[in-house]
């Protein structure tokens, strides 16, 4: 699964004086707000983290309220996918211009009509796209398929995906 990586990061946790008693449970809980999010510096989405060390001496930051800088070593699973990566999800939702389908639980693609190779035709009274040169070849929902990438919308982590490739398809299908 290429569209999956870990990152090690090398990251200051900034923590407010009022928990410096509470560090061990602060540092999670500052790190928890980055998870499915995009960090441009790991190019992808925090999927989750590990840490891997906690520095014992902190740096106190001068100003008005002085937070001090807590350092630490955390391995991060980025979920990254890049345009003409293949990805797999199981198909939530057919309509008659597209394919709604969910990666990894968490992460919407579509793939719009005219990106669905012409192999492919809609059968409007079952709601499920049928092969025409493979009568068992349908993707309908619930059916996990294996499309490609072709953008990735960070700001949503929505991916928009092809179905044109001769390498994408339902994945149960054998053919």
């Amino acid at each position: 699964m290429e569209e999956l990586k870990v990152s090690e990061a090398s990251l200051i946790v900034y923590i407010h004086p009022s928990k410096s008693n509470q560090v061990s449970k602060d540092v999670p809980r500052e790190l928890s707000s980055l998870l499915f999010t995009y960090i441009d510096i790991f190019d992808g989405v925090v999927l989750a983290y590990d840490i891997n060390s906690l520095y014992k001496c902190a740096k106190i930051l001068p100003g008005v309220c002085p937070y001090f800088g807590v350092n630490l070593k955390v391995n991060m699973l980025l979920f990254s996918p890049k345009p003409n990566m293949l990805l797999e999800g199981k198909v939530e939702k057919i309509t008659h211009d597209s394919i709604h389908v969910v990666v990894l639980g968490f992460s919407a693609a579509i793939i719009a009509e005219k990106d669905i190779r012409a192999e492919f035709v809609m059968k409007h009274d079952k709601g499920v796209y049928a092969s025409k040169s493979h009568k068992r070849h349908v993707i309908k929902k619930e059916t996990m398929i294996r499309f490609m990438v072709k953008s990735f919308d960070e700001e949503t982590l929505q991916v928009y995906g092809s179905l044109i490739p001769d390498n994408t398809r339902s994945i149960h299908f054998v053919g």
